[in-house]
């Protein structure tokens, strides 16, 4: 399944690549406005989140050139919000990706600007699609501007630079990680299996899969950033700890980490068997996820 699985995450990488490529290339707008956006959503990214979302379609669907504008949006909000995490005022970091980031590039105006053009323009992108009916875009867009926004994303990463300097509780953390990290993941899934026509218990379960999928990315996040590859990771190892912030191996020490993570991971494939997912790329993912070097 592994050699299968790369072959299936490869194909669905160059597809959403293409998708981005295309859906980029058609603004008529300032060239480096264009170029900036381009900057960051060309920089190589593991494309984790619309791969997910394919391999979430292809479970319950078979036509997947529907869910390929979602999936290209989707990397649009999450590059977006790799932009804006990386400036100075937030994170402060000056390599994404092995690159330098997109202020340290183009300047802090146009790297804000620029995020704010990725988060706008893929709702543009999601309602100009033809092959979603306007109830379809209708649902999409209003679980991706939740999940993207104050009750998501934006409402986590708000949580976590709150947490700096602050010792938190293990709840608190996964609040915190649940909304930053997990929010997009479950938009992933939910949408993917939304379009694919999966039945109300199946998306049901779905998402108490996503809920745990979310941690585990996290928790594997936190893992790396003490034992990983700065060359892999794209970023220096220990960023964490620099920026005084909470995580799993700081609250639990890296073995509690790694135990927290094995256990996410088996409910997360518990909530699929119950999807009537288990022999789909979605189980394949799981493992992927927990056990990914970068």
């Amino acid at each position: 399944m592994e050699e299968n699985l790369n072959t299936f995450i490869e194909h669905y990488r160059n597809l959403v690549d293409k998708e981005i490529k295309q859906q980029l290339e058609k603004l008529h707008i300032s060239e480096n406005l264009k170029k900036s956006m381009q900057y960051s959503m060309y920089a190589g990214g593991k494309r984790l989140r619309p791969v997910l979302l394919m391999a979430s379609y292809e479970t319950y669907g078979n036509n997947h050139s529907k869910a390929l504008p979602v999936a290209a949006a989707l990397e649009m909000i999450h590059t977006y919000s790799l932009v804006h995490d990386d400036l100075p005022a937030m994170d402060d970091d000056d390599t994404r990706r092995g690159m330098p980031t997109n202020h340290k590039a183009f300047g802090e105006a146009t790297a804000i600007l620029a995020g704010d053009a990725l988060l706008t323009y893929s709702f543009e992108i999601i309602s100009e699609s033809i092959q979603l009916s306007a109830e379809e875009k209708a649902k999409i867009m209003a679980m991706l501007a939740k999940t993207s926004g104050p009750s998501g994303m934006v409402g986590g990463q708000f949580l976590d630079m709150e947490a700096e300097n602050q010792r938190i509780t293990l709840e608190q953390l996964e609040t915190i990680h649940t909304l930053k990290t997990g929010e997009l993941l479950r938009f992933a899934v939910y949408a993917g299996a939304f379009l694919g026509n999966a039945s109300e218990e199946q998306l049901k379960q779905l998402e108490q899969y996503a809920y745990y999928l979310g941690l585990i990315f996290q928790v594997q996040d936190d893992i790396l950033d003490v034992t990983g590859d700065a060359d892999k990771i794209g970023k220096p190892v220990g960023s964490d700890e620099t920026n005084a912030k909470s995580t799993y191996p700081k609250l639990l020490g890296l073995e509690g980490a790694i135990k927290k993570k094995e256990e996410y991971t088996a409910l997360a494939k518990e909530a699929l068997q119950k999807a009537d997912a288990g022999n789909s790329y979605l189980m394949a993912l799981t493992d992927y996820f927990a056990q990914r070097d970068h």
